[in-house]
């Protein structure tokens, strides 16, 4: 039995308009035999910090081979580059403006590319329009096979954003809020290996540059009474800063792009 052939599509064009359409047609004219999943298209208008976090949440839990699309894209139709990134698990196709990063490192990257060549782009390549015009068609070829060598050049760098990086010392750790779910729960960039490391029972955390607080490390939102603060590690494995039946970001009046720091207590 055949490795079935997914592509997933991640995007802030919302569903009102034709768009979504027309790369799902793309990506079917190459590979009519693609199941084509919607991970999202209400990632915030031109926000690749939000785009980035929801593929690198949804990415491990699908099939070895599967083609990621994130089209996230305020610089379409400039000198960004269009590229590949392979990795262990996955292919991850889009702008290189750190909207793949963050999921395509969590995989291992074995190889990336710059994509070029013509021959796996629609005939007319707009300006405005690149998820319809090589995205798309470029994940259905990957699909079909093609190596990725024959995309274009190999590249070593991509573009690796702020929110991707952290910083650590001996005695704290300093990252951003990634991401601010529906529940209120303010995920930072700060992997579980790095806070659990880093600390035990307890942590001083200062966020958006606020005075720093103690705050419980625990297993879960219940481990602490209602409504009080608590830092844990979540589900996509980072260092979540949370209240139990509360709204953390409104509390502590957090927004995604906001300092955190932890400190030994």
């Amino acid at each position: 039995m055949s490795s079935p052939k997914i592509v997933t599509l991640t995007s802030d064009f919302g569903m009102k308009d034709p768009y979504i359409a027309e790369m799902k047609g793309a990506v079917l004219s190459v590979c009519p035999t693609a199941t084509i999943v919607d991970v999202t298209h209400e990632v915030e208008k031109f926000n690749i910090r939000e785009g980035a976090f929801v593929l690198a949440s949804t990415a491990p839990y699908f099939p070895k081979g599967t083609v990621h699309i994130a089209v996230v894209d305020p610089t379409v139709g400039t000198g960004r580059r269009p590229i590949i990134v392979e990795t262990e698990c996955s292919f991850f196709v889009g702008p290189d403006n750190g909207v793949l990063t963050l999921a395509a490192e969590a995989q291992r990257i074995k190889q990336m590319c710059h994509v070029e060549s013509r021959r796996f782009m629609l005939p007319h390549v707009s300006n405005t329009f690149h998820g319809r015009d090589v995205f798309a068609p470029v994940a259905g070829h990957l699909l079909n096979g093609v190596s990725i060598e024959e995309f274009g050049p190999q590249i070593t760098e991509v573009v690796k954003p702020k929110f991707v990086q952290i910083t650590r010392s001996r005695d704290s750790v300093s990252g951003e809020v990634l991401h601010v779910d529906g529940f209120g729960n303010i995920i930072t960039n700060i992997p579980a290996k790095v806070a659990l490391a880093f600390t035990v029972d307890a942590v001083m955390v200062e966020l958006a540059a606020q005075e720093p607080f103690h705050m419980k490390m625990a297993r879960a939102y219940a481990d602490v009474k209602h409504s009080e603060p608590v830092a844990l590690v979540g589900s996509h494995n980072y260092l979540e800063i949370a209240m139990n039946q509360g709204n953390a970001a409104a509390q502590f009046s957090v927004k995604a792009g906001d300092l955190v720091v932890l400190s030994k207590p």
